[in-house]
């Protein structure tokens, strides 16, 4: 049964220390001071009659309690503001929040978004890029109602209910000219394409743990790594202008490598199949219709996803 005697404040102040683990950053995030977090804090572990972070010098780090309680405590809240949210707005735009990893940014999401705004001219899609870490930790915390992209690492799911959608490969491309732009395939291998400098995402993300692997399957690894980023336009207008050598999703680079006229050409696939892109939602947070509409334009975009690819032929 709901202890009436737990506040929004309750809520509040657990969700922002649990997102920072730290009593300083939330009291200064929630302008409330330090003390006065800390016994709001207390006074939720006492109705809850359980200790819910775990005191250290580097910080709150939440207990099994702790987790157990997040995980409907964001959706709760979240919930209670939608449903608030959704009266004030009866008649007015429907709102979705989306995370969206830089696997997706170029090509899934704009044709998906395009299509949705045909049907539901006046849904405002919020898009929240980063890593899939960030991005999952958000949706566990109701702050995003879904998170699209490739996400191949079962472990960090975990709780939430992923659906997959079509696999998706990385691949190498240069600039049209690179010195290996009119090499063989056959004849790239590890050892040459180590000489040039790479661009890369950054350490911790799903991308880069699959390419430290296909290194370490390779042989090898590249004399320099020149830029370590998310950003897609970054990525392209670099490659572009200099000799190094882009990873990256083939969805994100598909009309650059069909255009003619492009400045990006592929030099190899570096993997047969490639990582599972696919949609993530909590179970404790309910979509709306918004957003049940979206992911199904999302499912019907990926029943269309070309394959083969020719591209890679």
């Amino acid at each position: 049964m709901l202890n009436a005697r737990i506040k929004l404040r309750h809520l509040t102040a657990f969700l922002d220390v649990a997102a920072t683990r730290s009593l300083v950053r939330s009291s200064a995030n929630l302008s409330i001071s330090q003390p006065g977090l800390s016994k709001t804090i207390r006074e939720l572990e006492t109705l809850l009659d359980a200790e819910l972070f775990a005191r250290s010098p580097k910080g709150m780090a939440l207990t099994a309690s702790g987790r157990a309680f997040l995980r409907y405590a964001g959706p709760a809240l979240q919930g209670l503001e939608q449903g608030m949210a959704s009266v004030a707005r009866i008649n007015e735009q429907a709102v979705v929040r989306i995370g969206a990893l830089s696997s997706v940014e170029d090509g899934l999401l704009p044709r998906v978004l395009a299509r949705t705004h045909e049907v539901l001219p006046r849904l405002q899609a919020q898009v929240t890029t980063g890593s899939s870490r960030y991005l999952l930790s958000e949706l566990r915390l109701g702050k995003l109602d879904l998170v699209v992209g490739r996400m191949s690492e079962a472990g960090a799911i975990r709780d939430l209910h992923f659906e997959h959608l079509f696999h998706e490969p990385l691949v190498l491309v240069a600039r049209d000219g690179h010195p290996l732009a009119g090499v063989a395939r056959e004849a790239l291998s590890m050892e040459v394409l180590a000489r040039f400098a790479w661009v890369v995402p950054p350490p911790g993300t799903t991308l880069r743990d699959r390419i430290e692997q296909f290194w370490v399957e390779a042989g090898g690894s590249p004399s320099r790594i020149a830029l370590e980023t998310l950003s897609l336009p970054l990525s392209r207008r670099y490659v572009g202008l200099s000799d190094a050598l882009w990873v990256a999703p083939l969805d994100a680079i598909r009309h650059d490598l069909a255009d003619a006229h492009s400045s990006l050409r592929l030099l190899v696939s570096l993997e047969a199949r490639g990582g599972s892109v696919g949609l993530c939602t909590n179970p404790a947070q309910a979509l709306e219709r918004g957003g049940e509409q979206l992911c199904e334009l999302f499912r019907q975009e990926a029943a269309a996803h070309p394959r083969p690819d020719p591209l890679l032929q």
